[in-house]
């Protein structure tokens, strides 16, 4: 018999829980088994802090999130808040909170802190783009619902709309232009926690990071391994974060590439 330990991010049982209305709890699972998939596979999971469960509560209000309850043990709720058989909205907030549970961000002591935690919503929002792309091929290629391979299409427009939305944020912001002096001009509005309009800018140069060099998606699991997570200031949080891709032995050519851009010396 396999043992808790056994489970990963990628095994790990998924339970439904919340108010799923009409929508059919065998229906939703597949569209989150899907899309985990689709964020997952392929992906190296490193970390040495790996749920054995993961639970998605939908609530009929307010944002998606991570539930941080404090009760120890090795479970991590995912909320979601999505509209009736909403699937593309459903696999993009799953998408996203699965990308704070695969850099540690899942466990009591997780609580999101600035100055950095702009970039891990950056880098997780990027993870969700990416996996919705995955999706939505695979599931015109092989949908989950039979007769259904047009949704494909319908999953395609719904991240198309938003890479464009970023893509002008990052026209407007000045960072497709010259990083660094977007980073010192607008730092004060950047280093602000949540998925702020910079951070959002961000996410596509990161996606591109992840479409070219596939690899890096594993440095998010060697993430917020160290005391005060994000709350250090963001030299410390680059210098923290290549050790801890040396430590487990992951790649570390996000982290440097970041740092780089950024203009971020990792003392």
């Amino acid at each position: 018999m396999s043992s808790l330990r056994s489970y990963t991010l990628r095994s790990a049982p998924i339970e439904l829980a919340g108010d799923w209305g009409r929508m059919l709890p065998r229906s939703a699972d597949l569209v989150l088994e899907r899309m985990r998939h689709a964020c997952l596979d392929g992906v190296r999971l490193v970390s040495d802090h790996q749920p054995t469960k993961l639970r998605v509560e939908e609530h009929t209000a307010g944002p998606p999130s991570i539930w941080l309850h404090p009760d120890g043990n090795s479970m991590a709720w995912i909320i979601v808040d999505i509209g009736e058989r909403d699937w593309s909205k459903l696999a993009y907030q799953f998408g996203h909170e699965l990308g704070h549970v695969t850099a540690n961000s899942w466990q009591a002591d997780a609580k999101p802190a600035p100055p950095c935690q702009w970039l891990e919503e950056a880098m997780v929002e990027a993870f969700s783009l990416r996996g919705l792309a995955l999706l939505a091929k695979g599931w015109k290629a092989d949908p989950p619902f039979a007769g259904d391979n047009a949704f494909g299409d319908a999953i395609a427009e719904y991240r198309d709309n938003i890479v464009n939305h970023y893509r002008a944020l990052a026209d407007s912001q000045g960072l497709t232009r010259d990083a660094p002096a977007w980073f010192a001009d607008h730092r004060s509005e950047i280093e602000i926690p949540g998925l702020n309009p910079f951070a959002q800018a961000m996410s596509l140069t990161i996606l591109g990071e992840y479409e070219q060099a596939p690899e890096s998606v594993e440095a998010l699991g060697t993430l917020n391994r160290w005391p005060k997570r994000t709350a250090v200031p963001a030299s410390q949080y680059f210098r923290r974060w290549k050790e801890s891709c040396a430590e487990l032995q992951a790649s570390p050519q996000l982290p440097n590439r970041l740092s780089e851009l950024l203009g971020i010396s990792a003392r």
